[in-house]
């Protein structure tokens, strides 16, 4: 069993589902996740250089003799790598630790306050697309201004913007901006960390007699959004896959939509630097 694609604006398809590795910092534990995703259906995994395992999912990727063509792989240029030089650098880094010769997709991991450093590091992730050594580039955590910042003067447009997206924080402007773009929005940290024990999510997974996260997750699928909910645990990386089976009502997703309170699990992208 494989999961749902979605195509970019590239014409690339990605899985609509993904797993993310944040955290995951033990060989036993990253083996064990891989090699349960891939029976779950999953097709995307999803680190970064920040998450400081690169070099653990290239392994766990290669003792499970998974086939490259098979899987469709993202990282994520670290903020003190970025700069055109330092991000092809750190490109070269990455893909070396993943035991491969390229990468699917990569992503500036966070924007700043700073344009023409943002401008270099994502001049650099056009070269390297030319090279052929990435097929999908794109950014994370950006904001309307940093996408117009980039929008004004690249040769290709990005393809996702991975943002924090959950219950308690949907930005509806950033959406309908991006999506009239053709930028795909991915959804990061969508179960709010674990902290789904909201009344209005209960109330909706017993409807539908589905858990909390099953039912966030079709909510971010059904909306458009493309996920990466992350764990190690066997029983919840196969819950997170069954979020296709069935569907939330209008009034089911008003509700989620609804619940909005701006709140963030890190920096607001709007003003923070580094």
């Amino acid at each position: 069993m494989t999961l749902a694609k979605v195509s970019l604006n590239n014409g690339i398809e990605i899985p609509i589902l993904g797993l993310g590795v944040y955290n995951t910092t033990s060989y036993e534990e990253m083996l064990n996740a891989v090699k349960w995703a891939m029976e779950a259906g999953y097709r995307s995994f999803d680190t970064a250089q920040m998450y400081k395992n690169e070099d653990i999912l290239g392994n766990a990727l290669q003792e499970l003799k998974i086939k490259r063509e098979d899987i469709f792989l993202t990282s994520k240029v670290n903020l003190g790598n970025m700069g055109y030089e330092n991000t092809i650098k750190s490109f070269e880094q990455s893909i070396s630790k993943l035991k491969t010769d390229y990468l699917d997709m990569f992503l500036i991991h966070w924007p700043g306050q700073q344009k023409d450093r943002l401008l270099d590091t994502y001049k650099a992730l056009e070269d390297l697309n030319k090279d052929g050594k990435i097929r999908v580039i794109g950014v994370c955590n950006c904001e309307i201004k940093h996408l117009e910042w980039i929008l004004e003067s690249c040769e290709i447009s990005p393809a996702v913007n991975q943002v924090e997206r959950h219950p308690l924080l949907n930005e509806k402007h950033l959406e309908a901006w991006c999506k009239d773009k053709n930028i795909k929005l991915e959804a990061w940290a969508p179960l709010m960390r674990g902290n789904l024990n909201l009344p209005q999510i209960l109330a909706i997974a017993e409807k539908y007699k589905k858990t909390p996260a099953q039912v966030v997750l079709r909510w971010d699928v059904q909306d458009g959004y493309i996920v990466i909910p992350k764990s190690v645990h066997k029983e919840r990386i196969f819950e997170n896959s069954d979020i296709f089976s069935f569907e939330l009502d209008k009034e089911d997703m008003e509700t989620l939509s609804s619940m909005d309170q701006g709140v963030r699990t890190s920096f607001d992208p709007e003003t923070f630097d580094f």
